[in-house]
C-alpha cells in the first residue's frame, strides 16, 4: 500500500508482526500513556500464543513513514474471524449477514486485543504532518477494501477520534462503562466522605467483612512479583474463565513478559488467607489511569471481589495520585461503589451499503437508548447531594 500524495513524501505500509517495528518508535507515537497500546504489551500478545489463527486475531498493523523511513503514525489493526475479545458486541450484525446468505467474517478492527479501555487508535508522532491522521483513516479503508472484508471497526476510540471518524463517514456507536474520578482525595476516608450516608456505611461494612475474615493483601508490580506469584495468578485467572465457560486466551508467558518489559505498568493485587493465596486481581497502570482487567479466586470470602477489584484499586489511585480508575466493561454494581456511567465510543464502516443503512438506523435508536440509560443511572449516584457528580 503506497501513499497517493507524493508531495507529503509519506508512505503507508502493512506490518504483520509488531516485532518488525522498532519499540521506541512505536511508543513515541503517544502509546506510552496507555499500557495496553504500548509495543511491549502488543508484542507480548503476539509472541506468547495469545493471538493468531487459533483465536482469530491476525495482526495487520498500519504504519505511516516519511521518506527517510521514520515512523510518524500507526494504527494497531487485526484481521478478525470472530468477535471474541472485542467488547463491542456485533454478534447480531453477524447473524443478520448470515441470515441473508452473506459472510460477516473476516472483518478488520483497530483495537487492543481483549482490552475494553479507551485510548487512541490513530497513533501519531508529535512531528507528524497535519494530514497524517487522515492518511491513516484512508489507509484503514483501503486495506479493508483490498482484503475484501465485510467491515472496518475502530474500537474504544477517544471522543476526539470518534468525532473525526464520524465526520469522515463512519457510523458512531455509544456504549457505557462505569468509571471513577479522583477529586484530589487525601485518603480513602476522604473519598467515602463524599458519598451518601447509606453508601458510605455499606462500603465500610464490606471492607470490614474481608478484614474480619483474615484476608490480607500484597500489591505487587512487575519487579516485585515473583515467578510463583504469576503462576498462582494465572491458575486463578484460567480457573475463573473455565468456570464461566469462557476462553482464557492470555498465557502465563504473556503476563511474565509484560512484567519483565513494562514492570511499572503492572499491578498485581494478591489476596491471602492463613498465608496462602486465595484470590488475585490484575490491573494495568497508565500515566494517569488505573485499568482493572482480570480477577480469579480459589476460595469464597464474602465481599472479597469488591475489595480486591475495586476498593484496593481506589485506594491505590488515591495514594499514587492517579486521576481515574476504569475497572472494565459493564457492571451496574460498580455504581454503588463510586463509579459513574461514562460513555465509550466506536466507529464502523460496512462495505454493503444496504446493511450500512440498516445498521445506521439501528445505531440512531441505540444511542438514544444509551443516553436514557446513563441518565437513569445518574439518578442513582452514590454521591451526596452536596458533592458534584
Amino acid at each position: 500500500m503506497s501513499n497517493s500524495r507524493p508531495a507529503a513524501a509519506l508512505r503507508l505500509q502493512i506490518v504483520e508482526r509488531i516485532g518488525d517495528i522498532d519499540a521506541d518508535a512505536w511508543n513515541a507515537l503517544g502509546a506510552m500513556r496507555y499500557p495496553f497500546l504500548r509495543h511491549e504489551f502488543l508484542a507480548a500478545l503476539e509472541d506468547n500464543d495469545c493471538l493468531g489463527e487459533r483465536f482469530g486475531w491476525l495482526p495487520r498493523h498500519l504504519t505511516l513513514r516519511d521518506a527517510d523511513g521514520r515512523l510518524l503514525g500507526a494504527a494497531p489493526m487485526y484481521l478478525k474471524f470472530n468477535s471474541y475479545g472485542e467488547f463491542v458486541f456485533d454478534w447480531a450484525w453477524a447473524d443478520a449477514y448470515q441470515r441473508h446468505g452473506l459472510r460477516y467474517y473476516p472483518k478488520l478492527i483497530s483495537a487492543s486485543p481483549y482490552t475494553p479501555a479507551t485510548g487512541p487508535k490513530l497513533l501519531l508522532h508529535p512531528d507528524a504532518p497535519a494530514h497524517s491522521r487522515s492518511l491513516l483513516m484512508q489507509g484503514g479503508l483501503e486495506l479493508a477494501r483490498q482484503l475484501g472484508v465485510s467491515s472496518l471497526h475502530w474500537l474504544f476510540t477517544t471522543p476526539a477520534e470518534t468525532q473525526i471518524l464520524e465526520q469522515s463517514g463512519l457510523m458512531r456507536r455509544v456504549d457505557c462503562q462505569f468509571h471513577w474520578a479522583n477529586r484530589d482525595y487525601a485518603d480513602f476516608e476522604g473519598f467515602l466522605a463524599t458519598l451518601s450516608s447509606g453508601k458510605r456505611k455499606n462500603i465500610r461494612k464490606e471492607r470490614r467483612r474481608v478484614t474480619e475474615a483474615g484476608v490480607s493483601f500484597r500489591l505487587l508490580d512487575g519487579d516485585t512479583a515473583s515467578a510463583t506469584d504469576w503462576a498462582v495468578f494465572h491458575g486463578l485467572y484460567e480457573s475463573t474463565f473455565h468456570r464461566r465457560g469462557g476462553i482464557p486466551t492470555l498465557s502465563l508467558a504473556f503476563f511474565e513478559s509484560i512484567a519483565r518489559t513494562m514492570p511499572q505498568a503492572v499491578l498485581l493485587i494478591m489476596a491471602e488467607h492463613a498465608g496462602s493465596p486465595v484470590a488475585a486481581a490484575f490491573c494495568l497502570v497508565g500515566e494517569d489511569t488505573l485499568y482493572g482487567r482480570h480477577w480469579g479466586c480459589s476460595e469464597f470470602f464474602d465481599k472479597l471481589h469488591f475489595e480486591a477489584c475495586y476498593y484496593q484499586g481506589l485506594d491505590y489511585c488515591i495514594r499514587h495520585g492517579l486521576a481515574r480508575f476504569e475497572p472494565g466493561a459493564q457492571g451496574e454494581h460498580k455504581l454503588a461503589r463510586g463509579f459513574l456511567p461514562t460513555a465509550t465510543f466506536s466507529a464502523h464502516w460496512l462495505a454493503d451499503e444496504r446493511f450500512a443503512q440498516a445498521i445506521a438506523r439501528h445505531l440512531d435508536h441505540e444511542r438514544a437508548g444509551m443516553r436514557d440509560y446513563m441518565d437513569e443511572m445518574l439518578t442513582h449516584s452514590p454521591y451526596a447531594a452536596t458533592h458534584s457528580t
